[in-house]
Order: C-alpha cells, then structure tokens, then sequence
C-alpha cells in the first residue's frame, strides 16, 4: 500500500485554515491540528473539520503521569479524532494507559508515539545527555512502544526500515520532515522527499509549508499523491 498524506494545519488563523481545507480533498489527504492551533480555537475547529468530512490527527503529544495522559486521550476521542500521538519517552506504563483508555470506544483513535522530534540532529541530540544514537534510540523507544500496544511511531523516514524489521510491517510510522525541495528545511534537519519516504516505508506522510504555503495547494498535493502513488 502506498503512503498517505497528512497535511499539517499550522495557522495562527482559523479562517486561513479552512480556506485551505475547502481547496483540498478529505478523499486525498487527512489534516493535522497541532498545538498551535489547537490552543487559539480549540475543539471547535477540530469539530468542524471532522464534520467536513477530514480525518484530523490531534497533534498534541500527550507526556504526563499515566492517568493524566489517559483521561486526556479519552477526551481527545471523543472529538471524533483519527489520529491521536504521545511522547514514548513518558514510558510504557504512561502508554499503556493511554491504550486501555481507548479500548472499547466507538471509532477508537489510532495511538502512535513519538521518538525523536525530525527538528533534532545529532548534535542538539548529543546535548539531552543520552548516551546513544539517534537512531540507537529511537529503534529503543518504537520496541518499547510496540510492546505497550501501541499503533505506531512517528519517526524520520530513514529510522523506518529498521523500525519495520523490529516491530513488524504493520507497525505504522509516521514521518514528518517531509519537503518537497530539500533545500528548504525550514526548522527540520532529517528530512526527505515523498518518494524518498515512501520508498523507505513510510506509512502517513505529514507535509506542512510546501502545501500551505503554496500558490496552488491543491495542485501540490496532486503533484505529492501522484509522486507516491
């Protein structure tokens, strides 16, 4: 199956975000709303895109203390989300919880985790202190992820085929990073092409800028679905 797009709503404006939402098509592409937005308009911009027919991945990256991420994933269900993420650093216990909280709903959420933010390259990462790769820990974080019943990871393209051979091809990643000029990193440092992820295994594709910001979005995202296909 080939990859599908996610297109990242990163708008400090509600209208500019369902301006864009009426060029696209819920058909082609999913949409994320992420902290930003989120925290400006709230669960009635995720209401109305759900009711246009979208599939919206709340982009929050849940990390508290396991009943705290519990409570706020099932809350984030109820909005009628597809998608929903948490910080695997918070632990297979905070995971596990956030799993069983969405057990038994209607139209339960896909629970992915994240490993290591796509902005981060090796050398900010030297700074946390951990004394391991990127890539050494983010294979540690998606096993520990997988055995807490997750979903799913988010994770650069280039950590797929290795997470794949650990955690099994259903396992789902979920790439960000993605540009369609790699000259343009805006504040990314491990990012690809679509064809490039889509070839490394990629299962969800969130692309943000080229798209928002181009002249003709939904030609772009025609242009990403052809180039995946």
């Amino acid at each position: 199956m080939s990859a599908q797009l996610i297109v990242a709503l990163d708008f400090d404006s509600r209208q500019d975000a369902l301006n864009l939402v009426e060029q696209l098509d819920p058909g082609q592409c999913a949409v994320k709303v992420g902290s930003e937005m989120f925290t400006l308009f709230g669960t009635e911009l995720v209401s109305t895109l759900v009711d246009k027919g979208y599939k919206v991945f709340l982009d929050l990256k849940f990390h508290d203390i396991p009943n705290t991420v519990a409570q706020a994933c099932r809350a984030a269900a109820q909005l009628g989300v597809w998608m929903i993420n948490v910080h695997a650093s918070g632990g297979s216990q905070m995971m596990q919880a956030a799993r069983e909280a969405l057990e038994g709903g209607r139209n339960r959420p896909l629970l992915i985790a994240v490993t290591v933010l796509t902005s981060m390259n090796d050398e900010r990462f030297s700074t946390l202190g951990i004394p391991e790769s990127i890539n050494s820990h983010v294979q540690r974080l998606a096993g520990m992820a997988s055995e807490s019943g997750v979903d799913g990871v988010v994770c650069s393209a280039f950590e797929v085929p290795e997470i794949k051979k650990l955690c099994g091809k259903s396992f789902l990643t979920v790439t960000p990073g993605v540009r369609l000029d790699l000259n343009s990193r805006d504040d990314q440092s491990r990012v690809v092409t679509p064809l490039e992820a889509s070839r490394l295994g990629s299962d969800f594709l969130v692309v943000g800028r080229p798209i928002t910001r181009a002249v003709n979005p939904a030609r772009v995202v025609e242009a990403i679905m052809q180039e995946i296909g």
